[in-house]
């Protein structure tokens, strides 16, 4: 690798960028705005407020679509879903479980699910 592939490379490590532009292109997937540049400034300038914390993050899913989630993952209605599930639908978000550390006979309901989702949302934000 060439002495300046190589920096590239951790120049785009060390700032996060890759992840930084797949969460931008999924929020705009998602709200599909009218005006994509306008939409962009705003939702980079709510992450600079969430940092100040003068403001909120940018969420791609809002409290119904989390339990719309939790809902499908529980598919018997129980309240609860497993370990495995938690971690896939965090890995399907491109939200970090490094740091999960989860027997797998803990059963999760839908209010640790909400929080948890909220707290790996937030943390996802914060690193930028």
């Amino acid at each position: 690798m060439a002495a300046g592939e190589a920096q590239s490379r951790e120049y785009l490590r060390r700032h996060r960028l890759p992840e930084l532009l797949q969460r931008l292109g999924a929020l705009l997937l998602f709200h599909r705005p009218e005006r994509p540049r306008e939409f962009l400034i705003q939702v980079l300038e709510r992450v600079r407020a969430g940092r100040r914390a003068e403001g909120e993050f940018p969420f791609l899913l809002d409290e119904a679509n989390v339990d719309a989630m939790f809902s499908l993952l529980d598919v018997l209605g129980q309240g609860h879903i497993r370990p495995a599930q938690y971690r896939e639908a965090l890995k399907t978000l491109g939200l970090s479980t490094d740091d999960l550390e989860l027997a797998d006979d803990v059963k999760i309901t839908r209010r640790v699910f909400k929080k948890g989702m909220r707290k790996k949302m937030l943390e996802s934000w914060s690193v930028y």
